[in-house]
């Protein structure tokens, strides 16, 4: 090991014996991590938005959804 890397350990060491052993923290990795899902989720929301305001609820009359093809009863045979 360098000199510099134990002397970092050295003046670190006691400093980790401040914090509670048993305490488990997100960090930095943990807000990035949860900022990129929000992000994700956003996204998606606006997507799924525009995506459905191009959709036509509207429903087609049903004799114009028949058209010229509609059965009349005879057949063709």
């Amino acid at each position: 090991m360098s000199a510099s890397a134990s002397l970092a350990m050295t003046h670190l060491a006691p400093l980790a014996k401040e914090f509670d052993e048993n305490k488990v923290t997100p960090g930095v990795l943990g807000f990035v991590v949860f900022a990129v899902m929000a992000l994700a989720v956003w996204g998606l929301m606006k997507s799924m938005n525009r995506h459905m305001g191009r959709v036509n609820f509207a429903e087609a009359d049903e004799a114009a959804a028949e058209g010229p093809a509609s059965d009349t009863g005879k057949s063709t045979a």
